[in-house]
């Protein structure tokens, strides 16, 4: 695939992490609960963020973690999510555009403030993560770029964004106006919870309008309601014309029609966050995919780029992954 102004399109909630060490008494005094996911208020995550000192910031989300591994491969990346005209909405603008990702989606003047997810590490290493989704939920169809859109080999879209009637339309305008233009639409599930949410508008968009899907095990199998992985395979190789389902240690299954490639995991040394794990995993593919690597290959280099970032603290890559790929022989 070539002849394009960008390898890969994501779309998602645009959420800056905001990543601090604290003290025990942290959490019990914000009554949190230590090593959990809560979502919070714009008061909650004022209140948090006034009292939580000196912390990191930078662009996260779902598929800007997906749009930042293309750029660090070596893909032309844009990305389309929604921010408030405000400091952290800078903040996720300008890191963004530092790695590399195209990001021109217009912030917004009024609404709800930039989201954020506070990922508050205490000194035992357990993460408590709060968030407040913010301006994020607000993306709609005026915030489609046609001709970014017909400019992009693929565009992958995630699956959060389906919670909203809003968020839903622009996202299947943007696979109407990739289809329209002969390129590819990709999704990823995001997580079970979300499957079990949308499972009915998720198989009739995956079956009418989806080139590639993303699911890790739990997810293709709550799809089809099912306990057993291979019918679950089965099932989508029949309903999308690729189907890539990652499997953790055991590496991950990609099925085209009859062909099925089972591609075992990169080794890693230590595991430390899986947190992005299946976001790099996506960004990997899809490079090699819109590259013109074999659907093994796209899937080595997916794995590659999984156990990078699993190797460490934070959903981005530490190293450039291009220069990684190449010295494995991966690019």
């Amino acid at each position: 695939m070539t002849g394009s102004g960008f390898d890969v399109l994501c779309i998602g909630n645009a959420i800056v992490d905001v990543i601090a060490r604290v003290e025990e008494d942290f959490v019990s005094r914000h009554r949190l609960v230590k090593g959990s996911m809560n979502l919070i208020d714009e008061a909650q995550a004022e209140e948090l963020y006034a009292d939580m000192g000196q912390a990191r910031e930078l662009s996260g989300g779902s598929a800007g973690n997906t749009a930042a591994g293309v750029a660090s491969l070596g893909g032309r990346a844009a990305y389309f999510g929604k921010v408030r005209a405000d400091q952290l909405g800078a903040i996720f603008r300008h890191d963004m555009q530092a790695q590399g990702v195209a990001f021109g989606t217009a912030p917004a003047s009024d609404g709800p403030a930039t989201a954020r997810s506070f990922i508050l590490v205490t000194p035992d290493s357990e993460r408590t993560m709060n968030t407040y989704l913010g301006a994020c939920v607000n993306f709609t169809t005026a915030d489609v770029d046609r001709n970014v859109v017909e400019a992009a080999q693929v565009t992958y879209m995630e699956g959060y964004l389906w919670d909203r009637p809003e968020a839903k339309e622009a996202f299947k305008l943007a696979a109407r106006i990739a289809r329209a233009a002969g390129r590819k639409t990709s999704i990823t599930l995001s997580d079970s919870f979300c499957v079990e949410r949308h499972r009915d508008s998720f198989l009739n968009l995956i079956r009418n309008d989806i080139d590639i899907v993303f699911a890790n095990e739990a997810e293709i199998k709550s799809l089809y309601q099912s306990q057993n992985f291979d019918g679950a395979v089965k099932a989508i190789a029949a309903d999308c014309p690729i189907a890539v389902v990652t499997r953790s240690e055991k590496g991950c299954v990609v099925v085209k029609g009859s062909e099925v490639h089972a591609t075992p995991a990169h080794p890693v040394s230590k595991v430390v966050d899986v947190t992005g794990a299946g976001d790099l995993f996506a960004a990997g593919f899809l490079r090699g995919f819109t590259k013109g690597k074999t659907l093994y290959e796209s899937a080595r280099l997916g794995s590659m780029a999984a156990a990078e970032v699993i190797s460490h603290i934070g959903a981005r890559p530490e190293v450039k992954l291009r220069e990684h790929a190449e010295k494995l022989g991966l690019l």
